[in-house]
């Protein structure tokens, strides 16, 4: 019965050091993710970097399968190429060894007066327990809730090193027999490896209990080297099993060369020991030497570090084989640029927000390009009708709905995890922005009804009125540029530019409605014709208030008195004197209304009101009823602009 709870006791401490090591790496990570990406950029083509980079980075987060899992996120997220991928594969197979080197700490031995007795694992541990904790509970600051993560992390993974330890000392002589099995049986001491490492899912945790019966009883080179080569195929396994859910072929292909890599390790491994024990340069007191928990990790650094350096040279070659076994596929290159676009938010950075909102904020940046796209489309539409490019601007309308559907999941994915509050911001900010986006494509399908139907009846405005539709449509696609431009570039500038721009726009299109209703009550303009160019004018009126939200939005991201008081800041502005947006609404005004004829402002509020006078006069051959169904449509516009659009 002893031995049963023996066996739970080490089991508990297992459970510690894998809690330990999770708490440890999700703090790092959440500290160092633009650190990682600002690294992982810095990849070029050549192997080499890669696999320092990769070394680095599985350094700082103690995980050999996170760096590679948060790799082939950046690889279907576009952000690295496949081939940039290799080296960091190689990278992060190196530096899993460093955990090992920690936990040699245990191995440390030195009197109660030596500095030395420091660094012994059960002080270490419960001095970051201690400091980890004070910082969590009575300093509440963003950096100190991360460190005392980290610190916990830290203590509790020790404090398991030093359960299993125990566990294992209480078991001598039955891990004793067990160690014996693997020293007679190579090939069983491997597959425990890969078998072991598959279950526990950490190849860290593997040698670190190895590490623990090295402390306690010991362990023979000769009883432990076939676990550790098994234990580094078990590790590319597992990591290859999280990888290939939903993965695409550049994905595949990076899990495959962690598989390829690992296999020829293990082979290179096994032919040098072989022939290094028939040449005898390998002596019987090394192959039976019994090796202390720092033993354990020398030999499995040297198994991690020997064959990259060796490998690494052929690092294309790895790559090629991986592209044979996943060939590419050829297609349309429009339609495979469109996929990769909506395919960029990939789940497996979920864990690491800062990552995982950088890429949803290059994909909104996407359907802002679609979004222009699709506009710009749907006005050459009006002017020249083709039914390809008809086809064209719904399939973009599709593709931004799947785009903001997408956004929107990843973004409720990441939630769990985001800790920081520059996070949370960025993670308001991207779902408004979205919406935008979203809600101005929506509304260029609109415009594109209206010109279909126009198309179809073989309806044509007057002259005049596509002349003025032409200035409202070139006012509505710069001001759709500027936001654009203000959104990708989060440039503050750039977004005080939109709403004196958006003001101008409003009183253009309601000049534009006076005169129209001006030519339907004499006669100039029939009732179809009539409601579609309200319609029009609706529709591109409430793409410039989508600009117009989505810029007080990026400047409330960076300024707190803004930030969930929009509207306030929108009614201060407009009753202000604010010298920068009077400059800049008078020179929009004068560029577009000048191209109206109209420069004095009172000229044009003067035009305003006898278009409205005569609409009131008594019209004449069917002109009252006109404008009745104008001013009928208006009111309907209205009232769905404010259904639609609560903000």
């Amino acid at each position: 019965m002893s031995t049963f709870y023996n066996i739970i006791f080490m089991l508990g401490g297992l459970g510690m050091f894998l809690y330990g090591m999770r708490i440890m790496g999700d703090g790092l990570k959440s500290s160092s993710g633009g650190t990682m990406k600002n690294a992982l950029a810095k990849v070029t083509n050549k192997p080499i970097m890669g696999l320092i980079f990769g070394c680095l980075v599985t350094a700082m987060i103690q995980s050999s399968t996170a760096t590679i899992v948060l790799t082939v996120g950046l690889v279907g997220a576009g952000f690295l190429t496949f081939r940039q991928s290799v080296g960091i594969v190689f990278g992060a197979n190196v530096g899993t060894a460093i955990t090992a080197q920690i936990i040699r700490l245990m191995d440390v031995d030195a009197g109660s007066g030596s500095i030395i007795n420091f660094f012994k694992s059960e002080n270490l541990a419960s001095i970051a327990l201690i400091v980890g904790i004070i910082l969590i509970m009575f300093v509440h600051t963003r950096s100190s809730n991360t460190t005392g993560n980290v610190l916990m992390g830290f203590g509790i993974l020790f404090m398991g090193l030093m359960n299993m330890s125990t566990g294992v000392s209480y078991m001598k002589d039955s891990v004793s027999g067990l160690l014996v099995a693997f020293e007679g049986n190579y090939f069983l001491g491997f597959l425990a490896g890969v078998a072991v490492t598959g279950l526990i899912q950490s190849s860290s945790a593997v040698v670190g209990i190895i590490q623990t019966i090295a402390s306690s009883v010991g362990v023979k080179f000769c009883g432990i080297f076939a676990v550790i080569i098994g234990v580094n195929i078990g590790d590319c396994i597992t990591t290859f099993l999280v990888c290939r859910i939903g993965a695409k072929k550049e994905q595949i292909r990076t899990c495959l060369v962690h598989i390829i890599y690992n296999v020829f390790a293990a082979l290179l491994l096994i032919t040098s020991l072989i022939i290094l024990r028939m040449t005898g340069i390998m002596p019987d007191a090394f192959w039976n030497k019994t090796l202390n928990s720092g033993g354990v990790a020398n030999v499995h650094g040297l198994f991690r570090l020997i064959p990259a350096v060796v490998l690494i040279p052929f690092a294309n070659r790895f790559a090629a084989i991986a592209e044979k076994i996943v060939p590419e596929v050829a297609g349309d290159e429009e339609e495979d640029d469109i996929e990769r676009n909506l395919r960029e938010l990939d789940m497996h950075l979920i864990t690491n927000p800062k990552l995982a909102l950088d890429e949803c904020e290059h994909l909104i940046g996407h359907m802002a390009d679609v979004s222009i796209k699709n506009y710009n489309s749907t006005i050459k539409q009006f002017f020249e009708f083709k039914k390809k490019r008809a086809g064209k601007i719904l399939y973009r309308e599709d593709l931004l709905d799947r785009m903001a559907d997408a956004c929107n999941q990843y973004i409720v994915a990441v939630s769990p995890h985001v800790t920081r509050d520059i996070d949370n911001r960025t993670q308001s900010f991207q779902l408004r922005a979205l919406t935008c986006f979203e809600r101005i494509g929506d509304l260029a399908i609109n415009i594109n009804d209206s010109v279909v139907k126009l198309y179809e009846t073989d309806k044509h405005f007057s002259e005049i009125a596509q002349q003025e539709l032409q200035i409202a449509y070139d006012c509505i696609r710069d001001i759709l540029q500027l936001t654009v431009n203000a959104y990708k570039n989060d440039d503050v500038a750039l977004a005080r530019q939109v709403e004196p721009l958006e003001e101008v726009i409003d009183e253009l299109i309601e000049d534009l409605r006076g005169r129209h209703v001006y030519r339907m009550t004499h006669n100039e303009c029939d009732i179809f014709n009539g409601i579609e160019y309200q319609n029009l004018l609706g529709n591109l009126e409430r793409i410039s208030d989508q600009c117009s939200d989505l810029a007080v939005y990026l400047l409330g991201r960076h300024d707190d008195s803004i930030n969930g008081k929009e509207h306030i800041y929108i009614h201060n502005l407009h009753h202000s004197d604010n010298k920068q947006y009077m400059e800049l609404f008078q020179t929009n005004y004068e560029t577009y209304f000048g191209r109206l004829n109209i420069i004095p402002p009172s000229n044009a509020d003067l035009l305003k009101a006898q278009a409205v006078n005569a609409s009131n006069e008594a019209p004449v051959d069917g002109a009252a009823e006109a404008a009745a169904v104008v001013a009928e449509s208006q009111t309907a516009d209205a009232s769905a602009e404010s259904s639609s659009d609560p903000s």
